[in-house]
């Protein structure tokens, strides 16, 4: 034993001492192009980071920290640009919902609801897959974050993860909740390409789609993307079924335990009710945030606030089990922040810029096909599905016009890819990060789960091409 622990630990510190001399050298490199020198040493840092995650060098946590104390030390970035990104109101979202997202595990509520999904859909893991990935999709429309609809999906995954016998620790969570998590985030990758209104994005994109004269509302963005979405949702929770199995694929008698679960639950209690409540305000003020104008961390802390007052989540059970949600709010935050600095000193304009240069002379279906796989791909380098399309969609699509791409085909396409891409990293999108942080779902499973429902989701939508072509021009 002495000696298996004494080699794993040699090969984490040649992991480590591996990735840092990578970092070296990539910081030593010649700068590129019209790049400043800061801007390439951010991203020397930056994708070291990432690299170290991928070699399971360092958790995401510690080489996030990592890399902000690189940042701050090298005088890459000043410390007020590098602690920017724990102020940001959506990153402070995702730490209130991940301590509402316990306070509906705590009062019994969440235990509830996956009771009921499970005594009529529970028969297979495969089944409660599937009904995730179909609520979300229902819920798509109203909710006009997906990180806000992750908010109220996580805590029911959590709890269907722990009652079909599933524990967040290395031995137990494949029994299901790595299936049902990485299948919950692949699905939104979908719900959220479906409607107009299902992630921040998505009206950006129609906004700059219109400079080029095509014209995206809420009824021709569904339309367009009804076909190859309605495919995706049916193949996703199978696909990933089959490559990465979990290991208890059938619970014929979950059904029936679970109806006797809840007969000894009983009726709903006190907390369960405010915590109903409470919860249900919440989607109905996130629903209706653009027309009350309230800023949707607001609405998640007024919900905490609640619950305290409430005594349904204490203070003691912030401090006991709120460890894990300050982790997943420092890393992101940190990430969040890096890519963001990177895409403010041109880096991201510059790398889209001078690589869509190389596709001059070519028929438009390649300049297409590149082009679309290009923006899939960089997003390895953003955390922000608005920054990168903020960063790169204007440009891709004047390259793709210029090159004889039809411009609506362009818009739509890159407008649905920024929401197809959302899987490929655990930082990929900010709805993801409640369940990165269960517990269930390994960083290393993000990675290798999530770039096969990225090359998945391109597949369908590039051999939509067609449908996606003549449907953009009915409108």
């Amino acid at each position: 034993m002495e000696t298996i622990t004494g080699n794993s630990q040699k090969l984490l510190w040649t992991k480590r001492i591996l990735t840092v001399i990578l970092g070296v050298v990539i910081w030593h490199l010649p700068v590129p192009w019209d790049i400043t020198p800061d801007a390439w040493h951010l991203f020397a840092i930056f994708i070291t980071a990432i690299i170290g995650v991928l070699l399971e060098a360092f958790s995401i946590f510690t080489a996030s920290i990592i890399a902000l104390v690189a940042a701050v030390l090298l005088k890459v970035l000043t410390p007020k640009e590098a602690y920017s990104g724990f102020s940001e109101s959506f990153i402070l979202l995702i730490l209130a919902a991940f301590l509402v997202a316990k306070g509906v595990i705590k009062s019994g509520l969440g235990r509830r609801i996956a009771f009921m999904l499970i005594s009529r859909f529970g028969k297979s893991t495969l089944n409660l897959g599937y009904c995730l990935v179909v609520t979300d999709t229902i819920i798509g429309p109203t909710i006009p974050s997906n990180t806000a609809r992750s908010g109220i999906m996580y805590p029911i995954t959590h709890a269907l993860s722990l009652d079909t016998g599933s524990l967040p620790t290395p031995e137990g969570r494949r029994k299901t909740g790595t299936y049902l998590m990485m299948t919950y985030i692949a699905g939104q990758t979908i719900s959220s390409a479906l409607w107009l209104t299902g992630m921040a994005a998505n009206p950006v994109g129609a906004g700059i789609g219109a400079q080029f004269g095509v014209n995206m509302n809420f009824g021709n963005w569904f339309f367009v993307a009804s076909v190859p979405c309605f495919i995706a949702i049916a193949l996703i929770p199978w696909i990933l079924y089959k490559l990465y199995p979990p290991e208890n694929k059938y619970t014929p008698e979950a059904p029936e335990m679970a109806r006797i679960g809840l007969q000894e639950m009983g009726p709903m209690r006190t907390k369960e009710w405010i915590m109903g409540g409470t919860f249900l305000g919440m989607i109905l003020l996130w629903a209706f945030s653009p027309v009350l104008n309230i800023n949707l961390a607001i609405v998640a802390f007024l919900g905490l606030a609640i619950l305290i007052l409430a005594n349904v989540y204490t203070l003691e059970d912030i401090r006991e089990g709120g460890g894990d949600a300050l982790e997943t709010y420092v890393w992101f935050a940190i990430l969040y922040m890096m890519s963001t600095a990177l895409n403010d000193m041109g880096f991201m304009k510059i790398l889209g810029e001078q690589l869509a240069t190389y596709i001059g002379g070519y028929n438009w279906v390649s300049v297409y096909v590149f082009l679309t796989l290009l923006y899939i791909a960089i997003h390895y380098l953003f955390v922000s599905q608005t920054a990168h399309l903020l960063a790169l969609y204007a440009v891709f699509l004047q390259v793709a016009v210029s090159a004889g791409v039809p411009a609506a085909l362009m818009a739509f396409m890159l407008a649905f890819a920024t929401n197809l891409f959302a899987a490929i990293t655990p930082q990929a999108s900010s709805s993801n990060i409640l369940f990165v942080g269960s517990g269930f779902l390994p960083s290393r499973e993000v990675y290798k789960q999530g770039a096969v429902v990225t090359v998945l989701n391109t597949v369908i939508f590039l051999l939509a091409t067609p449908w996606i072509m003549w449907a953009s021009t009915l409108f």
